[in-house]
This record gives structure tokens, sequence and C-alpha cells, in this order.
């Protein structure tokens, strides 16, 4: 436990001297600001066009960031031989790994805070802000999208030997789950029988941490309905008081499972070192 906060701590000292973290600061409340502006217009409530365009916003930036960050963190320490001198120490390759984990997050949720607090505190003063139930759901999606999307950076800072290869495959992953999965989900679905359907989609979005994400604000911001019937007929357990539990309990064992599989490759690379 100690080690992990030794390397929580390490971790958010390092994060905050990264000139990375403050450019991906400055781009997403410029971004937060711009919005706020067009949402100006009008004053919105529930789900809407500009919610829309605010989650897109956010997929689009967020996820790039936290696996550009966290695939960096990982590769960093092996290009600059940082963690051949950890090595030698008795640290558990655990500790490591969730400290790495809690340090980068609280970087993340500290642009995802920063962006969204510019942007709330400038539309409250100017009597133009979100609804607050859809200010605090928009909030919770983008730090759920950071969380996920970190985990599956550590992945691919463990498999990566440099920083040009973890750049090539989060660059990748990002354009799978964010711009190409809805065409590649209505191709693949276009060829299983109708039955199959239903459950294959259930599996895919849990796949998917953005795609997951996604439907349950839709769903709790009162725009499930453009769904479809049948669709939002599977995805009403969202609407629920324990659906947000569910959620939660699902993005805990889904981040788990991921910072575990890196755990384990990390440890067998550094066995046969």
């Amino acid at each position: 436990m100690i080690q992990t906060i030794y390397f929580a701590i390490r971790e958010l000292k390092l994060g905050f001297r990264n000139p990375w973290a403050y450019s991906f600061m400055g781009l997403f409340a410029l971004f937060m600001l711009c919005l706020l502006l067009i949402n100006a217009q009008g004053y919105v409530q529930g789900y809407s066009g500009i919610t829309g365009t605010t989650l897109n916003l956010v997929l689009y930036l967020l996820p790039l960031m936290s696996l550009l960050l966290g695939s960096f963190s990982l590769t960093a320490e092996k290009e600059d031989g940082s963690w051949e001198l950890l090595s030698t120490y008795p640290i558990s390759t655990w500790s490591f790994m969730l400290g790495k984990y809690l340090g980068l997050a609280v970087v993340l949720l500290v642009i995802v805070f920063v962006g969204f607090g510019a942007a709330g505190l400038l539309g409250l003063a100017a009597g133009s802000g979100f609804g607050l139930q859809t200010y605090v759901q928009l909030l919770s999606f983008s730090a759920s999208i950071a969380l996920f999307f970190l985990a599956i950076a550590l992945l691919i800072g463990t498999l990566a030997k440099n920083r040009w290869q973890a750049l090539t495959i989060g660059v990748a992953i990002w354009f799978f789950a964010i711009i190409g999965w809805p065409p590649l989900l209505i191709s693949v679905l276009g060829f299983m029988p109708y039955p199959v359907i239903k459950p294959a989609v259930t599996l895919l979005t849990f796949v998917n941490p953005a795609e997951l994400s996604r439907l349950f604000t839709v769903v709790k911001l009162g725009g499930g309905a453009i769904l479809g019937p049948e669709y939002y007929g599977w995805i009403k357990w969202i609407k629920q008081p324990a659906g947000s539990i569910g959620f939660a309990f699902t993005a805990v064992l889904w981040i788990g499972c991921v910072i575990t599989a890196a755990q384990f490759i990390w440890e067998r690379r550094r066995s046969r070192a």
C-alpha cells in the first residue's frame, strides 16, 4: 500500500511537470468554452443538440488524451532507464502499475474538472449554462471516459517498446473505438442471423467503453428514444435507480481486468529480463 501511494505521488508530480498535460488542459477548456458560447443562445435541459455535441467532443478528445498520457508515461520509464533502476528495489509490479494508474487518474480528472469548471462558472455568471443535472451527467461521462481509456493506455504502454509504438497503437485504438465503431458494428451485424443480433450488440457494447459510457449518458439525459424502440427496451435498466450502481460496478470490473492484464504482462517481462 505504501509503495502504491509512493508511485501515485511520484506520477502526480511527473504528470503536472509534463507540458502535454497543460496543453491538453488548455485545449479541453477552450472547447468547453466554445460549447458554452453555443449554449448561450438558449437554455438547455436534458438531451439536445448541444449535449450531443458535447458528448461527441469529449469522445474525440478525452480518449486520445488519456491514451497518450498513460502510454507515454510507461514507455518513458523504459526509454529513460527509470524502470531498470526501480526494478533493482524490492517493489511489486502491482504497486507500480496501480500507483501509475491512480496518479495519472488524478492528473486527468484535474484536466476534466478545470475544463468543466471554467465553462460552468462562466455559464453560471452569464446565466446561460447547462442545467445542473445535465452538467453533472456530462461531467460524470467525461470522468468515466478518462478512467476507462487510462486503463487501456497502461496496457498499451506495457506492450509498446517506445513512444512511437505507443503513439501508433494508441491512435489505432482511438480510431477503432471512436470513429470506426459505428460503421464496423453495422457492417458486422448485417451478416448475422436476426436472433443473434441482440446478444451480439449487448456483448459488443460492453467491449467498447466509449460506447457503453455514451449509451449510459444518453439514456440518463432522456435521449434513449433516439436509439429505436427495441434497443431502448434493452437499455431501460439504465434509467432504474440501480442503473448507476450497475454501471459503476461494470466500470470498476472492466478497469480492474485491463490493469490486471497489464500487470501480468509487465511482470512476465520483468521476470524474463
